[in-house]
């Protein structure tokens, strides 16, 4: 697509919220810092994800090529790996059959808090670090750590420089 077309639907970006992200006032807040308008609606994998609309009208829907899923601290994670494994990894597949890239962000996290066991689980630092890198090797996943307050402009840039670079390189034919 040519720079101002890509310009042009991206100022049509909106936030796709899976319906099964929980409405707390956590998560308006999260939505709301994307400054983004936003659509519920079930999503096949990960929490959130975007859409455009080109030039013609004609709506984008990226829901099937990128997602984020968020995690809201390592403690849900742990859990994810261990007594959610199988549900975990069902949603990690299904992305992977897609070939859709995921964007695991865990918000209240560090490299530091996984490598020294600081969370509440009875997973080991070992295992959970082992359970990171095998998700990075076995599936298209970015693992993002931060402060909870920050999560939903990191969500927006995600989005954001996802559906931009997938843009940019979209030919008018592809459509």
């Amino acid at each position: 697509m040519h720079p101002v077309e890509v310009e042009n639907a991206l100022k049509t970006l909106t936030l796709l919220v899976d319906t099964r992200e929980q409405d707390t006032e956590k998560a308006r807040h999260r939505i709301a810092s994307t400054e983004l308008p936003f659509e519920r609606r079930k999503l096949d994998f990960g929490d959130y994800s975007a859409k455009v609309t080109v030039y013609d009208g004609e709506e984008l829907d990226f829901s099937n090529s990128f997602a984020v899923e968020r995690k809201m601290d390592l403690d849900e994670l742990a859990g994810c790996y261990t007594h959610s494994r199988a549900r975990f990894e069902r949603e990690f597949l299904r992305a992977k059959d897609k070939n859709a890239k995921i964007y695991l962000l865990v918000e209240n996290a560090s490299w530091d808090k996984v490598l020294s066991g600081k969370y509440r689980s009875r997973m080991s630092s070992q295992a959970l670090t082992a359970s990171m890198f095998a998700w990075l090797s076995r599936y298209d996943c970015q693992i993002i750590m931060c402060d909870s307050f920050t999560s939903g402009r990191l969500i927006r840039e995600i989005l954001y420089r996802e559906v931009k670079e997938r843009l940019s390189k979209m030919e008018v034919s592809e459509l």
